[in-house]
């Protein structure tokens, strides 16, 4: 059997727009027959390097407005809960980020990495706390605890440094991003089906 393209699916559990991306990518990629890679990690140092202090969301009020709308839109497209916003956006990701990081060698990323997401953007509740973690990993049958440790160590948290220096270094800016074997990058929760495109050799033009 021929080996699947892969798509490597870059994204923040404070991202709105990963959140979407995140609960359509499975059945999307299954479509199209390609193998979807997972890749967590933090956009806070890369908006530093851009100036950022916070979302672009908050610092553009309008465009935030315009952002909530939409995302009332395509929740409801998508036939997801209603979103709750979490108060305060965004929110404080590293405790969950650092746990998914650490689970990038088990089976588990996906689910909870869903399970964030449904926390953060359906109930509206706080991924902050280490605790609220460990809670959302002991929903799916694991030792948070022991999970929570293990992605505090040294080992781990170098691992989530070096995954964002990888971000920056491919060009990363923003979440969700989509990156090709060849490299293409493509940017934001619309481009999925232009990434897959891309990923089987499905090419505008010809295009390399």
């Amino acid at each position: 059997m021929a080996r699947r393209p892969t798509l490597e699916f870059w994204y923040e559990f404070a991202s709105t727009y990963s959140y979407l991306a995140a609960m359509r990518i499975e059945a999307a990629a299954q479509g199209a027959g390609v193998e979807i890679r997972w890749r967590p990690f933090l956009l806070g140092p890369i908006f530093a390097a851009q100036g950022w202090n916070s979302s672009p969301f908050n610092l553009y009020p309008a465009k935030g407005r315009a952002m909530w709308r939409d995302l009332d839109r395509e929740a409801a497209r998508l036939g997801l809960p209603a979103v709750t916003r979490p108060d305060p956006f965004p929110q404080n990701s590293l405790s969950a980020t650092r746990a998914a990081t650490y689970g990038m060698d088990h089976d588990w990323l996906v689910p909870f990495s869903k399970a964030v997401y449904e926390s953060v953007f359906a109930k509206g509740q706080s991924i902050a706390e280490p605790s609220a973690v460990v809670t959302l990993l002991n929903s799916l049958g694991l030792d948070g605890t022991i999970i929570l440790k293990s992605a505090a160590a040294e080992a781990n948290k170098g691992r989530l440094r070096v995954n964002g220096e990888e971000a920056r270094s491919r060009g990363i800016f923003g979440a969700p991003t989509f990156l090709t074997e060849d490299g293409e990058l493509f940017w934001g929760n619309d481009r999925l089906e232009q990434a897959l495109a891309w990923a089987v050799g499905d090419r505008p033009g010809g295009m390399r």
